[in-house]
């Protein structure tokens, strides 16, 4: 058709003005549409358009600040990376001092989902090895699940010979930069019977669920810790170092590694979602007391909690997650009573070894994760009963003719049997169970009450330094064999874990307040003229300082858990 004929313009100016201009646009329109097919056909967009969408081959760049603070380098990686955390977790530093009014608001923020953060602090580690020495301590973590779908090879996984306690390779304590040859020993021994458990674990961590966590070495990481004695309100005055007056501040430093991988520092927005909606509770003795004080002090970081605890327990809310903190008391974990019983009279603690402590057992149903703390407190008087039957004492002997059958050592074991076995037979807790072993104390040329002292101690052992607490070696060897025997018991669903810290802190003799214990400015804190050391504590831990390391495992312990990541046989 040509436009430009007479005939045609004749017929055109016929029209309406209207009906022309539609005409007019759809011939535009239709010449658009053979242009944009030529260039899709010419330049495909496709994959451009869904790298796009789906973030395929993006860059993400964090910041990461060099250890002197005089530069600050970047970290490219990209986003399809397993190891990379998208959120504010993926950052190096953690605020050492918290402004209040912002915590507040920060704790009505919701707090995302996050994977392992990424450790860029590998390589910004001085160089200076030192070897730690062979310790008997320790059997390797237990990973045991109770559940009644029993496993055949519960009973071989199970028995204790008294060579495994002693099949530990050497530790090395060392700065990073210089981290020695993995130690050749089998990972962690693990059990598990639940049929609901994974099999399928995700990749995406920065620690390797097989990995031993127990196995490892100390490192002096210069980064510091999460939180200080300024910054953390909670702390119980005599394990303030700082603020009692210790001079030195490198105790707070060391981090542990375990020689098959890295155990990140702790994630407190981490931790808060993988228990939302659920409750931990420490229990046991002050030293469980301590630990809770150390998960409260590192999550307040994140989120100022609600104090809602009584005079029963200690609670702490994060109502963010709505996760609770509980501390209870129970210093033997066994029932107690103080009414004549037999020859003993009334007044003097009788243990129940047989019996766990009712108190505690009514409040079981309640809590989701239970990391218990017990053995010290079987240095102090007490008379045993197992059977209906006394059957030995501590510091009360009263018929030096009668033979005692159990000694404080021995009872022990027993109660950690019975407390498990109760847990684990439990008909309304399907909980996980953390039994974190026995806490060395590093009373040195004497115990806690009759000079022992701790004084002077600024950094870990060296191996040539260490000489084996014969007391703390069988009080952990009597405590594994209880949780074995309580584990062939299991009949519910609840899982127990040991948490084997025994070996590993008992290389840190500085981690304690030593005769930092109070504020007062006139405390002695130094040995008198005639050699006497002055009134110290060697078996609580300094906050901040070592026993921050414990949460760090329980936190891993609670990861492999609830998210599946551990490979079950």
């Amino acid at each position: 058709m040509t436009l430009a004929s007479s005939k045609t313009s004749l017929k055109m100016a016929a029209f309406p003005r209207g009906v022309s201009f539609t005409a007019a646009s759809m011939a535009l329109l239709a010449m658009f549409l053979i242009f944009a097919s030529w260039l899709l056909v010419s330049y495909p967009i496709t994959s451009t358009v869904s790298e796009y969408i789906s973030g395929v081959n993006r860059k993400i760049v964090l910041p990461v600040k060099d250890v002197s603070g005089s530069s600050l380098e970047q970290l490219t990686m990209t986003s399809n990376s397993s190891g990379v955390d998208n959120s504010e977790d993926a950052q190096v530093s953690i605020r050492s001092s918290v402004d209040k009014d912002s915590l507040r608001s920060e704790s009505n923020k919701q707090l995302p989902t996050t994977k392992d953060s990424v450790d860029l602090r590998r390589n910004e580690i001085p160089e200076e090895p030192v070897k730690l020495p062979e310790s008997s301590f320790g059997a390797t973590e237990k990973k045991v699940d109770t559940s009644s779908s029993a496993s055949s090879n519960a009973s071989e996984s199970n028995s204790i010979e008294s060579g495994s306690l002693d099949s530990r390779k050497n530790g090395v304590l060392e700065t990073p930069g210089q981290l020695s040859e993995s130690l050749s020993r089998p990972t962690e021994k693990k059990v598990d019977t639940s049929s609901s458990a994974s099999s399928n674990a995700s990749e995406n961590n920065s620690v390797d669920s097989d990995c031993d966590l127990y196995d490892g070495k100390w490192f002096y990481d210069p980064q510091g810790p999460s939180y200080t004695n300024s910054s953390c309100p909670i702390i119980t005055q005599m394990q303030n170092c700082q603020g009692n007056g210790r001079p030195d501040k490198d105790y707070e430093n060391w981090r542990w590694k375990p020689s098959q991988c890295d155990l990140p520092r702790f994630d407190a927005k981490k931790f808060l979602e993988l228990m939302r909606g659920k409750t931990l509770a420490f229990i046991g003795d002050s030293v469980a007391r301590n630990q809770m004080e150390s998960m409260v002090c590192l999550l307040w970081q994140v989120e100022v909690p609600k104090n809602r605890g009584n005079r029963r327990m200690h609670r702490w809310y994060f109502k963010s997650t709505s996760v609770m903190i509980v501390r209870v008391w129970s210093s033997w974990l066994v029932r107690q009573t103080n009414e004549k019983f037999d020859f003993a009279p009334k007044g003097v603690t009788k243990l129940h070894l047989d019996a766990p402590d009712d108190n505690l057992m009514e409040l079981i149903p309640k809590f989701d994760v239970i990391v218990l703390s017990s053995g010290h407190w079987f240095a102090k008087q007490s008379v045993y009963v197992l059977s209906n039957e006394i059957v030995g004492g501590q510091l009360w002997w009263p018929d030096r003719s009668r033979p005692m059958k159990v000694n404080n050592v021995d009872a022990f074991g027993i109660s950690v049997e019975t407390i498990l076995s109760a847990l684990v037979t439990h008909p309304n807790y399907t909980g996980l169970t953390i039994v974190r072993s026995f806490s060395p104390d590093h009373y040195e040329g004497g115990a806690w009450n009759t000079g022992g002292s701790c004084t002077g101690k600024v950094k870990p052992l060296a191996t040539d330094e260490l000489v084996e607490n014969g007391f703390t070696s069988i009080m952990h060897k009597k405590q594994v064999m209880g949780f074995e025997l309580a584990f062939k018991k299991g009949t519910n669903k609840s899982k127990l874990r040991m948490m084997d810290i025994t070996k590993v802190f008992g290389y840190r003799h500085d981690g304690h307040p030593g005769p930092f214990r109070s504020p007062d400015p006139n405390k002695i804190t130094k040995v008198g003229p005639d050699g006497k050391p002055p009134p110290q504590d060697c078996l609580h831990w300094c906050m901040p300082g070592p026993v921050d390391t414990w949460n760090e495992l329980v936190l891993e312990i609670i990861r492999r858990d609830f998210e599946g990541h551990q490979n079950f046989p």
